[in-house]
């Protein structure tokens, strides 16, 4: 997937661009806006920084969003509430204020590009091992036989069946199966994985990561 990323601080982008690769992601590294409006490609996803040479990244957004749907976050030391409102009504579809981690930005890109391009995701049934999973119907059947599962029980299995093994923090899953706002305990969490287990038996694994979040294994 490639991403577009605006960014005239050198280190951050080099560091952002290591990053966003080690988790699959093609980085596209630009330091003006003139650059980005110039090439935006075949991006699927645009990271613009507000403090650019050229111009300020909020016309950039304006730009882009006048040209088509492509999904846009704002990486921006500006925490202001005045900066996030105004690039979220010119178009953008995040706003994450620096210093930020890598993983807190994938995890963002993820949850726009789930909110953004649902379809090509729910067009057809996905075949997980011994799962088969309709996103757009809503329901997982196991060997054959359809699972009843709860809203958030279906949420959660689609969103560890993504990246079948890969490791999602409790951050990560709270965000995207519940809430971006979420501020709560995760304890939920983990009575949903515990349900979602036994209803799975041995078709999947949900692993615990100690410290760290959980994975699905299929078997």
């Amino acid at each position: 997937m490639r991403v577009l990323l605006v960014e005239d601080d050198e280190p951050i982008a080099e560091s952002l661009t290591r990053g966003l690769s080690r988790y699959g992601f093609e980085v596209r590294w630009v330091r003006t806006g003139a650059e980005a409006l110039a090439d935006t490609g075949e991006a699927a996803i645009v990271l613009v920084d507000l403090g650019l040479p050229d111009m300020d990244g909020l016309d950039v957004c304006r730009e882009l969003r006048a040209r088509g749907d492509v999904p846009i976050i704002v990486i921006s030391a500006r925490s202001d509430e005045v900066d996030r409102v105004v690039g979220l009504e010119i178009g953008a579809d995040d706003y994450v204020t620096k210093p930020f981690g890598v993983r807190e930005v994938v995890a963002r890109m993820r949850a726009v590009l789930r909110r953004v391009q649902p379809a090509a995701k729910e067009s057809s049934p996905e075949e997980h091992g011994r799962l088969r999973i309709d996103r757009r119907g809503r329901r997982v059947h196991l060997d054959g036989g359809e699972l009843e599962l709860t809203p958030k029980e279906f949420d959660l299995l689609v969103f560890l069946a993504e990246e079948p093994g890969a490791v999602f923090t409790r951050e990560q899953i709270m965000e995207a199966v519940w809430d971006e706002n979420w501020f709560g305990p995760t304890k939920t969490l983990d009575v949903h994985v515990g349900v979602l287990r036994r209803k799975l038996g041995d078709a999947a694994s949900l692993e615990t990561v100690r410290g760290v979040g959980f994975r699905l294994v299929l078997t």
